[in-house]
């Protein structure tokens, strides 16, 4: 069984005040968003694929790590593979096919995760119920992060192609992470200012009332300015859509970071990794987007039915 107990270290930044906090944290979330949004409007699919990856393999290396520090057991080697060949699959699928054509390939890839932790098990020892933790545990990694975070790069093709063949999903892709970031940073602003009331203090001691109203707020406004500003772009909203998706997506990174947080206090770590200055790991990073990428994909086919 491939557990490796780890310690995982504890960023020393308890000291630094929360002005100082938020001064990093801001900086490296515009850097590294940044990039990426850079490699999506470049033209080079392969570069936007390989960043996918790296963020996303990352962080689930990172939630098999929290599992060690917990010392529940799990095959982190089966799951990155199985990882990294569903992200391989997908883009390779989605660039040639798009994700309107996906269904088959969404459901053989879940079959291929189920069948290769079952053969995976069938190699481990047999003791109480540790084998169905193992597989349960493992298959919640790739279902959680990977298969969640992948939805970004549907959204990438969702759209049609232009005419000399560029994509043109990146426009959706830059809409979904600057509402989620803006919802970030207004639950992060508004509760460190004038925070009073917690909103679940059995999950999060800092999470706020105050914080959950702001982050609807600055999401809102950010889903309302990037409409305003670049209407041609998001041809596929109206201003209904861009209020709706605004609260929506507000509401659902409010959801995804509280997600990540029952999974540290269930494991006993602060942050998931120390990667990143300011954030933490990986994980920390894109816990958000974990649940706004499917929100915004699911709405974008459903709703304004694109096809």
């Amino acid at each position: 069984m491939e557990v490796m107990p780890v310690t995982v270290e504890q960023p020393a930044s308890h000291a630094a005040t929360p002005r100082a906090v938020f001064i990093l944290r801001f900086a490296s979330t515009v850097v590294l968003w940044s990039i990426a949004l850079a490699i999506a409007f470049s033209g080079y699919e392969i570069l936007f694929w390989f960043l996918i990856s790296a963020f996303g393999l990352i962080a689930l290396l990172e939630f098999y790590r929290m599992l060690d520090h917990a010392r529940l057991p799990n095959f982190k080697i089966t799951g990155l593979i199985c990882g990294a060949i569903l992200l391989a699959g997908s883009f390779h699928y989605f660039s040639t096919v798009g994700p309107a054509e996906s269904y088959d390939f969404e459901l053989a890839v879940l079959l291929f995760f189920l069948l290769t932790v079952f053969t995976r098990q069938m190699f481990a020892r047999l003791r109480d119920d540790e084998p169905l933790r193992t597989m349960a545990y493992t298959l919640f990694g790739l279902l959680y992060v990977l298969w969640l975070f992948n939805f970004i790069t549907k959204i990438l093709y969702l759209t049609p192609r232009a005419s000399d063949g560029i994509v043109t999903g990146q426009f959706y892709v830059l809409y979904l992470i600057a509402v989620t970031k803006f919802s970030d940073m207004g639950a992060y602003l508004t509760g460190s200012a004038i925070g009073r009331h917690l909103m679940s203090p059995h999950i999060s001691a800092k999470k706020t009332w105050e914080g959950f109203f702001g982050a609807l707020l600055f999401a809102l406004l950010c889903s309302l300015a990037l409409f305003k500003l670049m209407p041609g772009h998001l041809a596929m909203f109206t201003w209904t859509h861009a209020t709706v998706l605004g609260l929506l997506l507000g509401f659902a990174a409010i959801i995804g970071d509280l997600a990540e947080s029952i999974i540290k206090r269930s494991t006993g770590v602060k942050d998931s990794g120390n990667l990143l200055p300011g954030i933490g790991g990986a994980l920390d990073l894109i816990d958000s987007l974990l649940f706004t990428a499917p929100l915004l994909f699911f709405y974008l086919r459903l709703v304004i039915r694109v096809s």
